[in-house]
């Protein structure tokens, strides 16, 4: 004779399954962890980790974290840490100035199974030529710029809805 508790299991396991928290890895590059401070009038006045805060409050059934670095590598070291984990449905990457420079990091983005948004707060095509030229958007699912911080919600609705 078969134990009920079997089918009980058998529903959590199920119930686990279509519940499971959707993860959402913010990754921002060089100089980033000076919003706030640095030229407001480009990238306003709010700093990165009270902005952060609003996005855990309003996106309470998403687990998402936040990654800062000034250092290629460790940017190249997160990404790799978690492009390949089952439970990350994506990558949101404002990877700063290494934008326009790094190659390591376009490689890394089209490395991984994990799909990334390329944030960038300002318009960059209104600002120096240098600036208009990524990397990483031809390896990216989507770019968004020039929505100022706004722009990270924006990329975190994108793969709520895809």
């Amino acid at each position: 004779m078969k134990s009920p508790y079997i089918k009980f299991f058998r529903i959590m396991s199920i119930e686990k399954q279509c519940f499971k928290m959707k993860y959402i890895l913010i990754i921002n590059g060089p100089n980033l962890n000076l919003l706030g401070k640095r030229e407001p009038e480009v990238y306003g006045s709010q700093t990165f980790e009270d902005y952060f805060q609003i996005l855990c409050d309003k996106y309470t059934t998403l687990k998402l974290e936040y990654f800062q670095s000034n250092h290629e590598g460790a940017l190249l070291d997160k990404i790799h840490a978690v492009g390949f984990a089952p439970d990350c449905t994506g990558i949101v990457l404002n990877a700063g100035a290494y934008t326009h420079t790094s190659v390591a990091l376009r490689d890394a983005i089209a490395g991984v199974k994990t799909p990334v948004v390329e944030v960038h707060i300002s318009n960059v095509h209104k600002r120096e030529e240098f600036r208009h030229h990524s990397y990483v958007s031809p390896v990216a699912a989507g770019v968004i710029f020039g929505f100022g911080i706004k722009g990270y919600d924006l990329a975190i609705e994108s793969f709520l809805i895809g």
